[in-house]
């Protein structure tokens, strides 16, 4: 199951207690003091991952807390440190704050690491000649996480324009492929290797008219597509589902447009779908002559013009 979204509560570790201790020997007029300081609270890190997909698991985990630090002893020692709490995540993981919405981090690359609750300092000890003082509390927060997918270029076009099955026919991807709307329920990552070059690929769900404003699966999707920095364009250009290809084309554009004007700029190749299909080379020439862009026209059911449009793509990254 692809999950995207989660909020979480996490409570960092509290200091220890700083110790109030006299030390006396038979020696001593006056006691000396001696008590040692306390030890430091646990913080939760989160740490981003490469091997981490989805954020399926904090559906079911949602709350971490960190152990609290050890109390101060006489003769001066120290409590013990508790052991920090590292949280993983998928890569490309923005984490805010649920309260102030404020961004905390955004986790693009591999072992970067950011610390979301720190645990609070351990109280001192009266070895200072002072009071001794209890710990300070760890910080607790929630935080609300959200996957963007790290991914080169993004497929984008109607359900049923087959963007499924370009992707496996392109890339190491196996999505699943049916002969219905909504097959692909959620971002399915591929990597193309052909020849010298190589980029990762995302199949999203489908779009719709009314994408941007909540219709269908598409603006619960449509934040995968903001880190890409290609996209293709597709249509199903033989008009199987009883579209028109150029109405197609210009309604996906202004749901992009209306989602997020820096996605709506990003470099597009358009790549006109299902050749195979009666009809396909008239609508395409109709295509050609409306749309005043580069069009490459593949079936990717027979794999057919596949290599031109892979080397278009990797011009345009």
């Amino acid at each position: 199951m692809f999950i995207d979204s989660s909020k979480i509560n996490v409570r960092a570790g509290s200091g220890g207690k700083g110790c109030k201790s006299i030390y006396r020997d038979k020696y001593q007029r006056q006691g000396k003091a001696d008590g040692g300081d306390g030890g430091k609270g646990a913080d939760i890190i989160f740490r981003a991952d490469h091997n981490l997909l989805t954020l399926l698991d904090f559906q079911y985990h949602r709350h971490f807390f960190g152990a609290h630090g050890g109390h101060g002893s006489s003769n001066h020692k120290k409590g013990r440190a508790a052991e920090d709490v590292i949280v993983r995540v998928p890569l490309g993981t923005v984490i805010r704050d649920a309260t102030t919405g404020s961004l905390l981090r955004d986790l693009n690359e591999d072992g970067q690491e950011v610390i979301v609750a720190k645990g609070g300092k351990g109280g001192i000890g009266n070895w200072h000649r002072k009071e001794a003082t209890p710990g300070e509390s760890g910080e607790e927060r929630e935080v609300i996480l959200d996957l963007k997918l790290l991914a080169d270029v993004g497929v984008v076009g109607f359900p049923n324009a087959g963007k499924s099955t370009l992707i496996t026919a392109i890339s190491n991807a196996r999505p699943k492929i049916a002969a219905y709307p909504f097959t692909t329920m959620g971002p399915v990552l591929g990597i193309v290797n052909s020849g010298h070059k190589k980029f990762v690929i995302a199949d999203l769900p489908g779009l719709i008219e009314g994408a941007s404003e909540g219709r269908g699966l598409g603006d619960k999707f449509l934040k995968h597509v903001e880190r890409t920095k290609v996209l293709i364009h597709m249509v199903d250009i033989a008009g199987f589902e009883g579209r028109d290809p150029v109405d197609d084309y210009k309604k996906i554009n202004l749901e992009l447009k209306n989602y997020n004007k820096v996605v709506y700029k990003k470099p597009q190749v358009i790549c006109a779908n299902k050749m195979d299909i009666e009809g396909a080379e008239k609508n395409l020439k109709r295509f050609k002559k409306l749309i005043k862009n580069p069009v490459y026209a593949v079936s990717a059911l027979e794999k057919t013009n596949l290599g031109e449009l892979i080397d278009a793509v990797a011009k345009k990254l």
